[in-house]
């Protein structure tokens, strides 16, 4: 008498399982261990890299396939690469305590490297070391958010910090070119934001300012000119960071 395993179970080994509920119900999906963060932090880009199989699951652990029918009422398609994406960035990932909190203190890492790496004391010019980013994360008892990317947790932590320690965006140098008068109206809504204006002249009825900006403001700044001079002003990044270290300037 011949064994068999029914059409709707698949037994899968050493996974990392990502779990999601939705409409009442439990999809799971099987993931190769330590891949999940790498796609969530857009790290990874190739979901095959990611998933163990395009299957969608009630129960991993016993090799459980959903039905079709619900994971059409749960997320409105068949596309089983496209529900895995969705329980893939949304979901849980189920880990042991001690894979969980490994997890937790990578993140926590490359979280204070991210803002260490974008950040200076506004005073001085000089960027924070990782270590004293640290200290601060946990003076402000920050939680790590494992189903969040880590570039957007460093822009909480950088508003969270900015409460209890001088740290502000490494400033941005740009420098436009602008014409005529739609050049004096961009002038006008652009220097507001501008932190620190290096240049400002006219030349041959052409403007060049050279400032300092915060780096969020970029596509604001580049939208401006372009809209108000029908293409013909422009913005150049000069450099991406203007940092003070030691006697000299990193950029």
């Amino acid at each position: 008498m011949s064994i068999f395993t029914p059409i709707n179970q698949l037994k899968l080994t050493n996974v990392a399982v990502v779990r999601l509920k939705r409409n009442g119900k439990r999809f799971e999906i099987a993931c190769y261990k330590n891949k999940v963060i790498s796609w969530r932090n857009k790290a990874e880009k190739d979901i095959e890299e990611v998933l163990q199989t395009h299957s969608i699951f009630i129960n991993v652990s016993k090799g459980q396939v959903a039905k079709k029918e619900d994971l059409f009422k749960a997320f409105g398609t068949y596309d089983d690469t496209e529900i895995c994406k969705e329980i893939l960035m949304k979901g849980d990932l189920q880990v042991s305590e001690k894979e969980r909190a490994s997890q937790i203190e990578t993140m926590f890492r490359e979280i204070a490297t991210i803002v260490a790496d974008k950040c200076v004391n506004p005073e001085t010019k000089r960027p924070y070391t990782v270590s004293l980013i640290e200290k601060g994360m946990k003076d402000i008892h920050y939680s790590v958010k494992t189903n969040k990317n880590t570039k957007q947790q460093a822009l909480d932590v950088i508003r969270q910090l900015k409460e209890n320690m001088q740290i502000e965006r490494a400033q941005m140098r740009l420098r436009l070119t602008l014409t005529g008068r739609e050049g004096r109206k961009a002038k006008e809504i652009l220097y507001p934001k501008m932190a620190h204006v290096e240049k400002d002249e006219w030349d041959n009825g052409s403007l060049e300012i050279v400032c300092l900006i915060d780096p969020g403001h970029l596509r604001s700044f580049d939208e401006t000119v372009r809209s108000l001079t029908k293409g013909k002003g422009s913005v150049e990044v000069l450099n991406l960071k203007d940092i003070e270290e030691g006697d000299g300037k990193l950029i």
